[in-house]
């Protein structure tokens, strides 16, 4: 099972989503930023490592919001750790994906998220 850890970045009550690029796996579909754990790393060491890598800031890693599992019908399967980030030093600049925006949470659902994001993504919607 592969680990994730990914940030649900807020600004003036927004929140930062990534689209994947076309040649990636799942192209195209919405993300919350973040990557997987390596071997060694703690899940905050490998979200503060990707969010420097995929945004190039520096991320205050919060606490723990959301964990699951999500297995795809391809067999992956996948343990995914939301944080939170409220603060964070630098710009985010868009050095991995097709697009980045902020948007309202009540605006997530319409975005094409990735389906293992999709439960979190209609309870934040639903609690804006």
């Amino acid at each position: 099972m592969t680990r994730v850890a990914a940030a649900l970045i807020e600004r003036d009550a927004r929140l930062l989503i990534c689209q994947r690029r076309p040649g990636d796996s799942f192209p195209l579909k919405w993300e919350f930023p973040g990557g997987k754990v390596r071997a060694g790393e703690s899940t905050g060491e490998a979200l503060r490592r990707e969010l420097q890598e995929e945004l190039g800031i520096e991320a205050a890693v919060g606490g723990e919001v959301e964990r699951l599992r999500y297995r795809y019908a391809n067999g992956q399967e996948f343990e995914l750790i939301f944080f939170e980030v409220s603060e964070f030093a630098g710009e985010p600049e868009n050095r991995a994906f097709a697009d980045l925006r902020w948007v309202q949470p009540a605006e997530l659902a319409a975005y094409d998220f990735l389906e293992a994001d999709r439960e979190l993504v209609r309870r934040l919607a639903q609690t804006d």
